[in-house]
């Protein structure tokens, strides 16, 4: 379910749409239940809202056609559903459960035999959460929704254990309850908890399966919750890559986003954030940088203060220094651009040596277009050199300190591109 106004978030952007480690929260679940087995997946928005870019490839969309309840959201979706299969109900705003919570919340539903299966936990403030309420035999009874005043006694409010806005319908009980759902609430709202109540009407039996880690089905409400959970997302994805044998000194000055991968016996200093699709081989140290999408090889060596831009490859052995920005370039193996230089658009050969202050200057301003600059193999620059592309320098081409490259360099040649000093003598004694 993603239909949700989320107007606590207070923003143009839909909730769902808001980000968790570099990540669309709505995507969160929909790839937890995909790993999970699910065969078909089923994301109810609002009108207007298209959800597209945002959810993995295989996912289906519907649309909720009014804003009348979570009832109403799944009410959208059944018709997208496989009769015979049981449907697991996730919330698009409670984005850390896991595949192994679905798969468990499945086993216990089809082993209990009930017609409904609700994902419940404890917390020690149940503020804003529905109360579930349980029968003698401790099945459940009924769900109280605390939304507004009203909806709720005081003994009610009372009630520790919560709806996880998750469950586990056989399909057929779910097709002939929820369409007779009302809206009989202080809300105005289909309550899909509701369907529990004419289950239980007809005879059938609603389980409660207990999830022990309450984050997993913490939801966000505003952007304080938001930043709660990213807390939370971003520790265990840490914890993941530390597993696989990555070393990251200080998790809690670390920020790495779902999707980048990272090879093992990689070294992350603090103060480092690793965004986008980046990809890192083995054996890499990183120091105090930023990296967004970059694909970086083995034994590469960034930073302290470096920045890597989206489209940035670093072959095996390279290394990208202090205050160095590379930007869609290709730096060839063993090619060190040890600091304060800004490489974009450019590609660079193997061995090769780029002093401190290079530029590539990419950008014509007059024809509005950026065009590359290509190094070859073993290429010397010193420092203050400015390349203005397009230009080419040659394998083992030099250029020496303070020159604007212009022109391209033959291999092995030195290009010397700056005015001859001229000394004017007592020019400080001058009035």
């Amino acid at each position: 379910m993603a239909a949700g106004q989320g107007t606590r978030m207070r923003s143009a952007t839909p909730k769902v749409l808001h980000e968790i480690c570099g990540r669309p929260m709505v995507a969160w679940p929909v790839l937890a239940a995909r790993e999970a087995g699910a065969e078909r997946i089923v994301v109810v928005a609002s009108p207007g809202v298209d959800l597209a870019a945002a959810l993995p490839e295989g996912a289906r969309t519907a649309t909720q056609p009014v804003p009348d309840g979570t009832g109403g959201a799944v009410l959208a979706a059944l018709p997208e559903t496989q009769p015979g299969v049981p449907v697991v109900v996730l919330s698009g705003d409670v984005p850390l459960v896991s595949a192994d919570a679905i798969a468990r919340l499945v086993e216990a539903h089809t082993g209990s035999g009930a017609a409904a299966t609700m994902a419940t936990t404890i917390l020690d403030d149940a503020t804003g959460y529905g109360r579930v309420v349980r029968d003698g035999d401790g099945h459940v009874e009924r769900v109280v929704e605390t939304k507004a005043p009203g909806d709720a006694t005081a003994q009610e409010l009372e009630i520790r254990e919560i709806n996880t806005g998750i469950f586990c319908f056989d399909h057929a009980a779910l097709s002939d309850a929820l369409p007779r759902v009302g809206t009989d609430n202080a809300q105005g709202e289909k309550y899909l908890p509701d369907v529990l109540s004419r289950l239980r009407a007809g005879g059938l039996t609603v389980a409660a399966h207990v999830v022990d880690d309450p984050a997993l089905v913490l939801g966000v409400n505003d952007r304080v919750h938001l930043a709660d959970v990213t807390a939370l997302a971003r520790r265990r994805l840490l914890e993941e890559h530390m597993r696989a044998g990555v070393t990251i000194v200080d998790p809690s000055a670390t920020y790495i986003d779902a999707g980048v991968v990272i090879g093992r016996d990689t070294r992350i200093e603090p103060g480092t954030t690793i965004k986008g699709a980046t990809t890192i081989g083995e054996g890499v140290t990183i120091r105090q940088s930023y990296v967004d999408g970059a694909t970086i090889e083995d034994g590469v060596t960034i930073g302290p203060f470096a920045y890597l831009r989206p489209g940035t490859v670093l072959r095996r052995g390279a290394k990208a220094g202090t205050f160095v920005e590379i930007k869609n370039s290709d730096i060839g193996a063993g090619t060190k651009v040890p600091h304060l230089s800004y490489v974009g658009d450019a590609d660079v050969g193997p061995g090769t040596n780029l002093g401190a202050a290079t530029i590539t200057a990419n950008y014509d301003a007059k024809a509005k277009r950026k065009s590359r600059t290509t190094i070859g193999a073993e290429v010397r620059t010193s420092v203050d050199t400015t390349l203005v592309a397009p230009v080419s320098l040659g394998d083992g081409a030099y250029t020496a300190a303070g020159s604007v490259v212009t022109q391209d360099v033959p291999a092995r040649a030195l290009a010397v591109a700056r005015a001859r000093q001229r000394n004017v003598e007592g020019y400080a004694d001058r009035e």
